[in-house]
């Protein structure tokens, strides 16, 4: 049942699915997580991909950053539609539309026709912007880090689980006497019918917000008009750098990883898809904690203090970054990965923590920004990763150092004097269990 009072909740039900505002939340972040699924399910099978279609290393990097170019309109977009249609028809929307590229790029015979499809794909990348406006419409100020950090957490995850299944996926569909070149194609076809079913339940069992949908409460979707004046607010830009350089380069990673550790060191496909995994299943925590910390900070020290800890954990995941170019061997790869993992996720979350404050009565506008600016960091380190005369081990040194420089400039950003609102009854946790 819906919330006695269809307010934004003031603690996060992790169990439960009592609430509108709670089923809105988790079925949210499975979303963005199919769309993830769907998103980057060829990059665990581009050795095979590469073979088959007889790719350079030049192509290999123009497929990288078309797959990541596409999302930066399109989260533009889908923000300023957020903020008209509402969450709910923009996602079941997003999520039909781009289910069709999804299952027919196995009609892909060549360079050109892959590059088409990938850049098509791309395009429900733009499905966080939905799970970050959605997810804010659910819940109280002072949750809206904690609960914006854990879907886009756990929806990144995908990222992680479909560098561990679909090599599976297609050695299951070799087993079946295909061919290696028939089953990536046939692979595929599975995360666009999950994009189908998760299309249903969003439809089903969400609305646009705790009161209602935007047509149920009076909003207004035609006579809104996007408020271009707050392009002028340097902090969105500071934040849309900042997120550039964590959730850019996670989408670099989670596009290049598996091709890495084939390359660099010497494993099968489906060995270095279980760590390109591994990497991405950070997220099951590490964004969390990036929202629960700047939430924290936030209600002693303001946005000010949100903005410190955005900094910090930018400067560390850039160390590790260096760390793990620097990396002779897969234990000291590994390693370095996970620490420069933790810190890059945990920017993500710290980055969305400060997202809602900046200018609520333009939140999807603001998101959309943000969220398209993590694909521009994407599609510019895709290039690094293209060059011939740039190997990987360079480009991911050069990246770790980028990274601390876009640190200095978080740090000496003035975010704001006031302080995160705080709840109406403090005495309640933010994470709580099912009442």
């Amino acid at each position: 049942m819906q919330n006695a009072n269809n307010q934004p909740l003031q603690r996060l039900q992790i169990f439960s699915l009592g609430s509108l505002q709670m089923r809105t939340f988790h079925i949210t972040w499975m979303m963005f997580f199919v769309c993830f699924f769907g998103w980057f399910g060829l990059a665990p099978l581009m050795p095979t991909i590469r073979e088959d279609l007889h790719l350079s290393k030049g192509q290999v990097g123009n497929i990288i950053i078309a797959s990541v170019s596409s999302t930066i309109l399109a989260r533009l977009l889908i923000g300023r539609l957020c903020d008209t249609w509402g969450p709910r028809i923009t996602a079941v929307r997003l999520l039909l539309v781009g289910s069709i590229p999804v299952m027919l790029v196995g009609l892909s015979k060549d360079y050109t026709t892959f590059l088409l499809f990938r850049f098509a794909i791309g395009i429900i990348g733009a499905s966080f912007v939905v799970t970050q406006f959605h997810t804010s419409m659910m819940f109280a100020p002072h949750l809206k880090g904690t609960a914006n950090a854990v879907t886009g957490g756990w929806g990144n995850l995908g990222g992680g689980v479909t560098n561990m299944a679909m090599p599976l996926i297609f050695a299951a569909i070799v087993s079946f006497g295909y061919t290696k070149a028939e089953a990536w194609r046939y692979a595929m076809i599975v995360p666009g019918l999950m994009m189908w079913g998760i299309a249903f339940l969003y439809y089903r069992y969400t609305k646009d917000t705790p009161a209602g949908n935007y047509s149920e409460i009076g909003r207004s979707t035609v006579k809104q008009k996007a408020d271009w004046s707050i392009l002028s607010d340097s902090r969105i830009w500071v934040l849309s750098l900042a997120y550039a350089m964590c959730f850019g380069m996670e989408i670099t990673f989670d596009n290049i990883a598996a091709l890495h550790f084939t390359d660099s060191f010497g494993l099968s496909q489906s060995h270095a898809g279980f760590w390109a995994g591994v990497f991405g299943f950070m997220n099951i925590f590490a964004r969390a904690l990036g929202g629960i910390f700047s939430d924290k900070i936030g209600l002693k020290f303001g946005l000010k203090g949100k903005g410190w800890l955005l900094a910090t954990v930018l400067l560390l995941q850039g160390i590790g970054l260096v760390f793990f170019a620097q990396a002779g061997g897969m234990t000291m790869a590994i390693v370095s990965m996970l620490g420069f993992a933790l810190f890059l996720k945990m920017a993500n979350g710290a980055t969305y923590g400060l997202v809602p404050f900046i200018n609520e009565k333009n939140a999807g506008l603001v998101a959309g920004i943000v969220g398209a600016g993590g694909n521009v960091g994407g599609m510019l380190f895709g290039f690094l990763f293209k060059s011939s005369s740039i190997t990987y081990v360079q480009a991911f040194t050069y990246i770790g150092f980028i990274v601390m420089g876009v640190s200095v400039i978080v740090f000496i950003t003035r975010f704001g004097k006031q302080a995160a609102t705080r709840p109406e009854r403090a005495e309640k946790p933010v994470l709580a269990m099912a009442d």
